[in-house]
């Protein structure tokens, strides 16, 4: 398949409402690469974490990715970061590294940096890629857009089901409220509210949606 034809499907959404699942699921039921662009801001900070940078410090934290090598791939048609050939693997979903990722994330030049690597994706063949940004910015020109939304109260009791105890709200006005490219629904994409769904409900509810886009599955 040439670059040309290659497509993305883009699936963005708040903390805890069910996209990376989504993603995921849809990927493995058309065939496509799944991308996971929150791990990859998520590596950004365990990076903090572990070169005891802080987050908050934007020059601090772009010396230290001047001496870090990040490293963007597949591997069983899943996206995969490498931070100097390390995959920080389960440490990606701790609270130390969700506490400080929207911080990490609104720095912009760490935005522009893995925008880039994204967008290189699409050269490896058609994607689902799930994030904050990915209809609005990533891949504006997608005609593929889903915006996967629920209840604060949902959210947070699916926070909870995975031990995490952060605080869904505050990364929401954090994501929402940042300069670079914050969270919206991107135009031209279909919101679905997932608060009283199952995950099996979704998926077809996207599939149902990415059809009346015009895809054909």
């Amino acid at each position: 398949m040439s670059d040309s034809s290659n497509f993305a499907v883009a699936i963005d959404g708040p903390a805890a409402s069910g996209k990376s699942t989504v993603a995921r699921r849809l990927a493995e039921r058309l065939g496509l690469i799944m991308i996971n662009t929150g791990a990859m801001y998520r590596a950004i900070a365990w990076a903090t974490i572990e070169n005891e940078v802080d987050a908050a410090d934007s020059a601090a934290v772009l010396a230290m990715l001047d001496k870090l090598e990040v490293t963007c791939g597949v591997k069983d048609g899943t996206s995969t970061i490498l931070i100097d050939g390390t995959d920080p693997g389960d440490a990606l979903r701790e609270d130390a590294v969700n506490s400080r990722v929207s911080t990490v994330a609104a720095i912009p030049e760490v935005r522009h940096l893995l925008v880039e690597k994204q967008r290189e994706y699409l050269k490896l063949g058609s994607l689902v890629m799930e994030g904050r940004d990915i209809g609005s910015v990533v891949f504006p020109d997608t005609p593929y857009k889903i915006y996967i939304d629920a209840s604060e109260e949902v959210r947070l009791a699916r926070r909870s089901a995975e031990g995490l105890t952060d605080v869904v709200s505050k990364r929401d006005e954090e994501d929402s409220k940042r300069k670079t490219s914050p969270l919206v629904v991107a135009e031209g994409a279909t919101v679905i509210d997932s608060s009283e769904m199952d995950i099996d409900e979704v998926v077809e509810a996207a599939l149902a949606t990415l059809r009346t886009q015009g895809m054909n599955d």
